[in-house]
């Protein structure tokens, strides 16, 4: 669990998988995705959470922690509302936001 001090951001995207892709899509993250936020200063945390559903896909979530808008800029860059993606996503993605939220923490 993130333990995410008041006044930072929480930034969360999400894609969806097939089911039987959950633990090769987790190690992919977790070597892509997760380690560059993990690796961007002013990150305070990231982690993937899934669920499965009623369709028989798979919803993935990515959320990370920021200690401020500004260090999103250095992962994200300038358009810190758009998603970034990776060269093998769509090996695992059958759909996926564009976009993220950006959430302020009470």
């Amino acid at each position: 669990m993130l333990d995410v001090p008041a006044g930072s951001v929480l930034r969360s995207w999400t894609g969806w998988i097939r089911p039987e892709s959950r633990s090769a899509y987790a190690a992919y993250l977790e070597r892509t995705g997760l380690a560059d936020y993990r690796s961007t200063p002013g990150n305070l945390g990231a982690t993937l959470v899934f669920r499965d559903l009623p369709d028989g896909r798979c919803e993935v979530r990515t959320i990370s922690a920021w200690r401020s808008y500004r260090d999103i800029v250095a992962f994200a860059g300038d358009d810190i509302d758009m998603a970034v993606f990776y060269p093998e996503d769509d090996r695992f993605l059958i759909d996926r936001e564009l976009t993220v939220a950006h959430f302020d923490v009470a």
